[in-house]
């Protein structure tokens, strides 16, 4: 089993990134944002609780995300393993995903792969997204330059956490998609 923590700040490519090595290694990709969003369209007792906190514009606490995610890891699954995107976000999230990945799924967390891309890069990239995709957030420069200085400062200790275990790996995220997929192959191959 292989299971990835993908970390990209806003414009590296993470998603497209995701799909590629979901296709090569049929993996199952576990969006924190996607599992909000089930859990409240279904209106699911953990969506109920998240929803609450996100009405008076308050953090859905660590553990309403961690619910939900050991929910989304019980289901069956014919997946080789998994790729968490956007958790975890800190260090004590750091310690509950690897907590469940060991308890649910008998597995541990691989590797922690991060595309690196240069901030001017990162800002060009979603303005010229922010053009088409409709998104308020991709189309003003100075909410994508605070996207970016929160990311890094929210990732900043899970990063050192997974260099202290030897499980972190930076990737260049800027060049032809193939090439980049191929480079995370690459360290994903390692492991298997």
């Amino acid at each position: 089993m292989i299971n990835i923590v993908l970390f990209g700040p806003p414009g590296s490519g993470k998603g497209t990134q995701a799909q590629n090595l979901i296709e090569k290694f049929n993996l199952k990709q576990i969006s924190t944002g996607d599992l909000f969003r089930f859990n409240m369209k279904n209106d699911t007792e953990l969506g109920q609780l998240a929803k609450s906190y996100i009405d008076k514009g308050e953090l859905v606490p660590d553990q309403v995300t961690i619910d939900m995610l050991t929910d989304e890891l019980k289901k069956p699954c014919d997946a080789q393993g998994f790729i968490f995107d956007g958790f975890p976000r800190t260090a004590n999230q750091t310690e509950a995903l690897e907590n469940i990945v060991k308890e649910i799924l008998n597995s541990d967390i691989n590797v922690c792969l991060s595309l690196i891309v240069e901030d001017q890069v990162l800002v060009e990239r979603l303005l010229k997204r922010g053009k088409t995709s409709g998104r308020t957030d991709d189309s003003n420069q100075e909410i994508i330059s605070n996207r970016i200085k929160e990311y890094y400062a929210k990732t900043a200790e899970v990063a050192q956490l997974y260099k202290q275990q030897g499980k972190y790996v930076e990737v260049n995220g800027v060049g032809a998609i193939d090439e980049i997929s191929e480079k995370l192959f690459a360290e994903v191959e390692k492991i298997k």
